[in-house]
């Protein structure tokens, strides 16, 4: 009996330590982001191979039904600084350096400003005064105060 129990503990521990390292089914977490794994879209694909964040080797996987994606996608439009020619529309051509120039443009200046209008002249007494409480000077006495 207890041979039996010892037998399945160590058939149901080998068989945990398996299921890490076997072929997997990859599922996105969300819909329209793909998982990529070395240039390859592995969505909904199975992916076989030893590797995870629990090996120090990191060997490549094997994706099996996943689609390749490319490095560079072709965006359809044409950046300079790639270096490269554009696929279709304008050819860029540079010209010799010995070609009849065209002539001067002429010149052509245009400037812009902005400010307030001008306050108007004011005296110093204002047209509607605020009233104005005077505080007594004379004490209930008739001293004067000390507001020191």
């Amino acid at each position: 009996m207890r041979i039996g129990l010892v037998l399945a503990v160590m058939i149901g521990t080998s068989l945990t330590a398996l299921a890490g390292s076997g072929p997997e089914i990859v599922i996105p977490g969300r819909p329209g982001v793909p998982i990529i794994i070395n240039g390859v879209d592995a969505s909904y694909a199975v992916v076989e191979g030893n590797w995870g964040l629990g090996r120090r080797m990191q060997p490549r996987p094997t994706v099996y039904g996943g689609r390749y994606v490319d490095v560079e996608p072709y965006v359809g439009h044409y950046y300079p600084s790639l270096g490269r020619t554009p696929g279709y529309g304008r050819l860029e051509i540079e010209p010799p350096s010995n070609r009849r120039l065209p002539r001067r443009a002429e010149s052509f200046h245009q400037s812009w400003s902005a400010r307030s209008a001008p306050t108007p002249a004011q005296s110093d007494i204002p047209q509607m005064p605020p009233p104005v409480i005077l505080a007594p000077r004379i004490g209930p006495s008739g001293s004067p105060l000390d507001f020191r």
